[in-house]
């Protein structure tokens, strides 16, 4: 990794820096062969029609209830689905949103701090998830640092400022493998589907109806 005049990032593996958005570096964004460059981690369509609500995201992403009402509260991981609009109102988390919560427990029991936390949250939502399975996010805990090769994960472990690392794409299908075995809920209707996968559900009711 070298730096320019400015002192900002030139090449990989990225800091992402908790300073104002303007004067963060951004990760060029790689296109894949004959692509657009807005592809990103391939999320099921079935499974957007599937939303999560407050215990069913705390025990994916391994977290407690105080802590998701704090974070929602404060901003940190709000629920995309639908927030909670007075007595009754359940928050229904979508699946990204559960894959940032386990993100942000990960990186809380490593000791990094809120702020960089909130800037490598931001930063995921402003990328759109692009190349999750490529993405590892390093952390010596005073920075965040985005790698999206091993090479650029072992530059950053030989100059010492990597202590550890969270693989995204990993905590993506964790966060699917416990889903599968929880209740989610349509959002459209309502309807409660039960384990063995949602999204699984929702495929074979359709293609019943067909």
């Amino acid at each position: 990794m070298s730096s320019s005049g400015d002192g900002t990032a030139v090449g990989g593996p990225y800091p992402l820096h908790s300073g104002s958005a303007e004067h963060s570096p951004k990760r060029p964004v790689a296109v894949p062969e004959g692509g657009s460059g807005t592809e990103s981690q391939a999320v099921d369509p079935e499974r957007e029609q599937v939303g999560y609500r407050g215990p069913t995201a705390c025990a994916a992403a391994g977290i407690t209830y105080r802590q998701l009402d704090y974070w929602a509260r404060t901003g940190l991981v709000e629920p995309s689905v639908r927030a909670a609009g007075g007595s009754g109102t359940q928050r229904l988390y979508s699946f990204r949103d559960v894959v940032v919560l386990k993100i942000v427990k990960r990186f809380l029991d490593t000791g990094v701090s809120l702020q960089n936390i909130r800037t490598t949250v931001q930063h995921l939502r402003d990328s759109g998830f692009r190349d999750l399975e490529r993405t590892t996010l390093m952390s010596d805990g005073a920075t965040v640092y985005e790698c999206t090769s091993p090479n650029e994960v072992h530059d950053l472990l030989q100059g010492g400022q990597g202590v550890f690392g969270i693989a995204v794409g990993v905590v993506w299908r964790d966060v699917e493998a416990a889903l599968s075995q929880l209740h989610g809920e349509r959002v459209d209707t309502g309807e409660t589907l039960v384990g063995n996968h949602p999204a699984d559900e929702l495929a074979r009711r359709r293609n019943r109806a067909v």
